[in-house]
């Protein structure tokens, strides 16, 4: 078996260099990129078989090429060549992305683990994923609950040690927060590594990629605007996207989503589901929904996984279309189904025949005796209060007003201890005789008492003399 990318008696990952010229620029080189671009061979790798059409390929051969300084390039005036026009994810990408909610993504928060084999059945390897809540530090040491995706494996490819790590963290519309990946394979002569890491930061997503072919090692630096990552999926997003489209049942038509292809540039991503299938899992007959993820490079060949997902969200089964293992589950996991919300229950008044219960007549009749003895007493131990009511019921029905409120209010006013006191002289405007229960609008609705003047004076003090009080006869 022939590793992807590593050919017997070659050295792996062969890297050429060449210098660039002065106000050149590299060919096809994009805005904001760094002065090298790693180019990796498109062709299977461990990851691939894991993790699903990516950006990298662990065991793919690199080459980092720099421009070259010749005698053309001396003579001729270096050209720029046009800026390509920026990728967009079209609407039908945003709109699904956009109808995720926060109670949606917790229904498919667990953790999954698939066996990795060989074409001939034999196991090669072990892939984990866990998605969870998890808590992220933004760059103003704030705190923020958000779904944390971790994954990792480890396997033996032609007799060689690999594997991979992801962690990543996401907003509730799987918008990349933060994402940390790193490969390796152990190579009998030169090791190789890769680590990735993408950082949303001030306006931007900054992606670094490291690469450690023995002891040399290449870093490239790329920030892309925000705006022009709206819809783009990471790995990680990936990842919890496609449990999404298993628990809804539905893949989004039409829909055209962002993604990094294998030279960490932006290409178009596209998911069609397949239909339903039912496949064997440890002695059960399981129903899966068949999605396929297609990541179309601009520069290289289509890639292509096929995801056999359980009504869960549970990867049941995956498949790299054109490597000759796959991915299964052995063990049929306990299927999470949505909770039903029960509407409250509702008790509907029962009617009481207490008239046909001899028990609840015979207190019945207790009670209204104690009562009629209780008041009987109390009228006796009060005539006046027998009295009072009966002048009212008099004057009520003598006089037989249409307000009978206001006219009760009139009659038993004066006894009340608050009451204003009546003024002098009548009024066009009478006072309301109710009380008021604002006590303040109450003292202003009073009327201002006259001061107190006597009617006679002593020897040296103030007061009417006769011509004042005869003055205040007149009219």
């Amino acid at each position: 078996m022939e590793t992807a990318g590593y050919r017997p008696g070659g050295r792996a990952g062969s890297m050429s260099s060449k210098v660039q010229p002065k106000g050149g620029r590299v060919a096809g080189a994009r805005e904001g990129r760094a002065i090298f671009s790693l180019t990796i061979c498109p062709e299977v790798a461990l990851e691939d078989l894991l993790l699903g059409p990516r950006s990298f390929s662990l065991g793919s051969a690199i080459s980092a090429s720099f421009p070259s300084i010749g005698a053309k390039a001396k003579d001729q005036p270096a050209s720029t060549p046009e800026s390509p026009p920026l990728l967009e994810a079209n609407a039908e990408a945003i709109h699904f992305l956009n109808s995720l909610s926060q109670e949606e993504l917790q229904m498919l928060f667990f953790s999954e683990t698939l066996v990795m084999v060989s074409n001939t059945g034999e196991p090669e390897g072990e892939l984990t994923i866990e998605v969870q809540r998890g808590k992220h530090e933004d760059n103003s040491a704030a705190m923020s609950h958000c779904p944390q995706v971790h994954a990792f494996s480890r396997g033996i490819v032609d007799t060689m040690l690999c594997g991979n790590s992801l962690l990543g963290y996401l907003t509730w519309n799987l918008e990349t927060v933060e994402q940390h990946s790193q490969e390796f394979i152990k190579f009998p002569i030169l090791p190789m590594e890769r680590k990735t890491s993408l950082l949303r930061q001030e306006g931007q997503l900054a992606m670094t990629r490291s690469i450690k072919d023995g002891e040399e090692v290449k870093t490239e630096v790329t920030f892309l605007p925000l705006h022009s990552t709206l819809g783009f999926i990471s790995e990680a997003a990936n990842l919890l996207l496609l449990r999404v489209m298993a628990w809804r049942q539905i893949v989004p038509s039409n829909a055209r989503f962002l993604a990094l292809d294998m030279e960490g540039k932006l290409c178009y991503s596209s998911y069609q589901a397949l239909g339903s299938q039912t496949i064997q899992v440890d002695h059960h007959q399981a129903e899966v929904f068949i999605v396929e993820q297609t990541i179309r490079s601009e520069d290289g060949i289509p890639m292509s996984c096929q995801f056999y997902l359980l009504s869960d969200g549970h990867l049941a089964k995956r498949v790299q279309v054109g490597s000759p293992g796959c991915c299964l589950i052995t063990k049929m996991p306990v299927l999470r189904e949505e909770d039903e919300i029960e509407p409250p229950p509702v008790f509907e008044p029962k009617p009481l025949p207490w008239e046909e219960d001899m028990e609840l007549y015979s207190r019945f009749l207790e009670r209204k005796e104690q009562l009629r003895l209780s008041h009987t007493r109390y009228l006796q131990q009060h005539p006046d209060a027998q009295a009072l009511i009966s002048d009212f019921l008099l004057f009520l029905l003598l006089r037989q007003p249409a307000d009978v409120v206001t006219f009760a209010a009139e009659f038993f006013g004066p006894f009340s201890a608050c009451r204003p006191p009546t003024p002098p002289l009548r009024s066009s405007k009478p006072l309301s005789p109710f009380r008021s229960l604002d006590p303040v609008a109450e003292r202003e609705a009073q009327p201002p008492r006259a001061p107190k003047v006597p009617l006679w004076r002593e020897a040296g003090t103030p007061g009417l003399d006769e011509e004042d009080l005869l003055s205040l006869l007149r009219f």
